[in-house]
């Protein structure tokens, strides 16, 4: 990928397990490891309490030729990384498909959203 100087958003590039995939929109991703909730009662705020959260890498890519979807629900311990147009890449590591891949025909479009333990941005 060409790094644009200046250029912040809109390109991007998904691999998963080093197979390039033809990205559509709706790329995104959570690199955090937990989530505070404030805690609440009747006489004020009591503090917070800290709850683990699955790290994430999202997209919706292009479905073709040589794309079996239904690969998708098998992939568990994989490699995804994100390369942006900003010189951004995003990846994790042992990561599995959690969501069911359900194809839009009109426009031979899917969702996929990997959740692992640990997501890099660099």
């Amino acid at each position: 990928m060409a790094l644009q100087p200046g250029a912040l958003a809109g390109t991007s590039y998904l691999y998963i397990d080093g197979v390039e995939y033809d990205v559509v929109d709706s790329v995104g991703w959570q690199a955090a490891r937990s989530v505070k909730e404030t805690m609440v009662g009747q006489n004020g705020v009591h503090g917070f309490s800290v709850k683990p959260v699955a790290p994430y890498i999202k997209a919706k890519i292009r479905d073709n030729a040589g794309t079996r979807v239904a690969d998708f629900e098998a992939m568990e311990s994989v490699s995804v990384s994100l390369e942006l147009i900003s010189g951004k890449r995003v990846t994790g590591n042992g990561m599995w498909c959690v969501n069911v891949v359900e194809v839009n025909a009109d426009d031979a479009t899917f969702e996929v959203r990997f959740e692992g333990p640990d997501v890099q941005e660099s």
